[in-house]
């Protein structure tokens, strides 16, 4: 049997819920969050078969996300820290937009923060990873919102900015794998129940 790849994001935090980049910022996940994680590794365990390496971003979101999902984390590594806003830390979209019109993560620069090309090196890096582990194991990699967003399209094979077509709700589940040794998403956004 082939091995997967699995992208699970952290639960629902107070910022996720508000539309708050949340970057750097090390927050917990609310009471639904926590909800979200277990009824997550629910899911997971109904898509999954034998063991995993689990690598996780190192923020208490990712972390506490994996523990309530019933995994054990293999490592934390801060490649799978979420994309750094920089001077837009906490700070909503549209109030962005009030200074800088049509701006997106995907479309714009982030003052202060991270390049799409700094941003893409290390999903590369993780995806490299990923790819070698999955010789002998799926991989589950626990992190964030665009984050995922941006190894989903990096799997594929597509510039990063198309992460703005894929949308990864908080404690959901994406699966990586193949079809005919070509890098596929085969399963996009999927919600614990």
């Amino acid at each position: 049997m082939e091995h997967r790849l699995f992208l699970l994001r952290h639960g629902q935090t107070e910022w996720s819920l508000n539309g708050r980049h949340t970057g750097r910022t090390d927050i917990p996940l609310t009471t639904a969050g926590e909800n979200q994680a277990q009824a997550a590794g629910v899911t997971l365990r109904t898509l999954r078969f034998g063991p995993a390496l689990v690598l996780s971003s190192p923020r208490q979101r990712a972390l506490n996300t994996a523990e309530l999902a019933g995994l054990h984390v293999d490592e934390s590594t801060e490649d799978l820290r979420e994309w750094d806003y920089g001077d837009y830390e906490g700070i909503t979209t549209p109030k962005i937009r009030e200074t800088v019109p049509g701006w997106t993560v995907w479309s714009h620069p982030v003052p202060g923060g991270e390049s799409r090309d700094e941003v893409t090196a290390r999903a590369d890096k993780a995806l490299d990873r990923a790819r070698e582990a999955l010789n002998s194991s799926d991989v589950i990699l626990i992190g964030h919102g665009h984050f995922s967003r941006v190894l989903a399209t990096r799997w594929v094979e597509l510039d990063v900015s198309f992460g703005v077509h894929f949308g990864i709700d908080p404690a959901s589940i994406t699966v990586l794998g193949f079809e005919h040794d070509r890098p596929q998403i085969q399963h996009l956004n999927i919600t614990p129940s």
